[in-house]
């Protein structure tokens, strides 16, 4: 999918936890990158009958997020994970993966154009998440799988869609008080929540992404906020993406062959 070389920056903070926690991340292969939009529509609808919407979480110890930049220069993007422990919410563990999107920007297929370099990042964590959280949709999408649920299926995680825009349905603004959340409809099917994260802001939008019920998505959305409209795997995600976020205090950097791997 990329055709520039993959520049990996991985920032590690964890090292003491690396004899428990380096397993690596699977990445499994439900089908190939490389499709027409209309192949991709219907990837969407076989997929969206396998996420999960049964809750697999409890108390998780490592919440990550996964953000990518819009494309500079060349075409080249940013995908970045950030892993925090919880409940602290410490940063732990940042990679950051950089390449070219090839698939177009199609409203709906956003999943297809952002997965790969997302993967890719996600490929290189030695802390494994328990939870993450992704900006982006879940259910809450026309065909039931945004890019929260098609990364979910990829990495056999629970997932949460948690956007900064309505993508499909329709909602009431709730009330202002931080926690207060209204059903987003679509044709008469519940697909997620806007949710009032801090007072005087615009809401997120909440959604299923995989393994976990909407209920629990809205609860460990608030666990996770600190005082900002994006909770804080999230917030941190886009910084990285963006390369905002300040290298923690032991840095490694290499070139990696990602691709190959992920799509072995």
């Amino acid at each position: 999918m990329f055709n520039l070389p993959c520049r990996c920056t991985s920032n590690v903070i964890a090292r003491n936890r690396r004899c428990v926690y380096n397993r690596g991340v699977e990445v499994k292969r439900r089908h190939d990158w490389q499709v027409s939009p209309a192949q991709a529509r219907d990837i969407q609808r076989r997929l969206a009958g396998e996420v999960s919407k049964v809750s697999e979480v409890t108390t998780p110890r490592f919440i990550a997020g996964v953000d990518i930049s819009a494309p500079g220069e060349g075409g080249v993007a940013t995908g970045a994970v950030v892993v925090l422990s919880y409940p602290d919410l410490k940063l732990v563990e940042t990679r950051v993966v950089s390449g070219k999107l090839e698939f177009p920007y199609i409203p709906g297929l956003l999943s297809f154009r952002e997965s790969p370099l997302t993967l890719a990042a996600c490929r290189e964590l030695e802390v494994i998440p328990d939870l993450i959280l992704v900006d982006g949709q879940g259910v809450a999408h026309p065909r039931r799988l945004g890019l929260a649920s098609h990364l979910g299926l990829f990495l056999d995680k629970p997932t949460i869609g948690c956007a900064k825009s309505l993508l499909c349905g329709n909602c009431e603004m709730p009330a202002e008080v931080p926690g207060s959340y209204t059903e987003i409809l679509d044709r008469g099917e519940v697909i997620g929540a806007t949710l009032r994260t801090k007072a005087g802001t615009k809401p997120v939008y909440v959604s299923i992404g995989h393994k976990i019920d909407l209920e629990t998505a809205i609860r460990w959305v608030l666990n996770c906020c600190r005082g900002h409209r994006l909770p804080e795997p999230a917030r941190l995600a886009h910084l990285a993406a963006g390369g905002k976020l300040a290298p923690p205090r032991c840095q490694l950097e290499s070139r990696t062959g990602w691709q190959g791997r992920l799509f072995e």
